[in-house]
């Protein structure tokens, strides 16, 4: 479970402040997967990382009692000058996991071939989100984070294989998208929220939030 007590965020853009949220409450409960719609630049990023504990909010208090994943995409805690195989296995030591299934699971999923034993940090932004998003899928969440601004890839063999591992992990685990695209959310979430000018409007139903959504355009 995530829950966000009257949580504040706001940022100062130099000339005004920019308000993410404004006494949020909310919470994601385990075994509803949950979508949130906003434009792109309100902040989705934000509040994917503040679910994660990557940020802190300016005020009120986020709890967590579940295994919550980091963002699809985030490269914390990944070293560039060493290769997948070496950051598969030093995460995997992290979490308590065996680090011969998790590089081999990122192995398979990324289909990097012999880039898996280069360094990441010669990997183009494709490369390195195939990995990330395999390491993602490799380790075991109550609650996997995703952030649909992170950089795509465009290999469609990659796509099919992780769509598979990320629908059959949904049916034990719970995702949290944040997205400009309804149809994004329509493949993994049965509700969703709208973020509108730092108020979270929460609906039972994605159709509902894409009424609002699509409405106030």
């Amino acid at each position: 479970m995530i829950e966000f007590r009257n949580v504040s965020k706001s940022f100062w853009t130099g000339t005004q402040r920019k308000v993410i949220l404004e006494q949020a409450n909310f919470k994601i409960e385990l075994g509803r997967s949950m979508g949130i719609l906003a434009p792109n630049g309100t902040g989705k990023t934000t509040i994917i990382n503040m679910m994660a504990g990557l940020e802190q909010p300016d005020e009120g208090k986020i709890f967590r009692t579940s295994r919550i994943s980091f963002p699809l995409g985030f490269m914390g805690g990944v070293v560039g000058s060493h290769s997948a195989g070496e950051n598969a296995r030093y995460i995997a030591r992290i979490y308590g996991l065996d680090p011969d299934y998790v590089e081999a699971f990122c192995r398979y999923l990324a289909g990097l071939d012999e880039y898996f034993e280069m360094p990441i940090s010669t990997y183009s932004a494709g490369m390195k989100t195939r990995f990330t998003f395999s390491l993602l899928l490799a380790l075991d969440f109550d609650i996997y984070l995703i952030d649909e601004g992170m950089p795509g890839t465009s290999d469609v063999e990659f796509n099919r294989k992780a769509g598979n591992v990320l629908r059959e992990r949904l049916k034990r685990s719970t995702v949290v998208i944040v997205s400009h695209s309804p149809n994004i959310l329509e493949q993994y979430c049965s509700s969703a929220a709208v973020l509108r000018n730092g108020r979270l409007h929460m609906f039972d139903t994605l159709e509902k939030a894409k009424e609002m959504y699509n409405y106030d355009g």
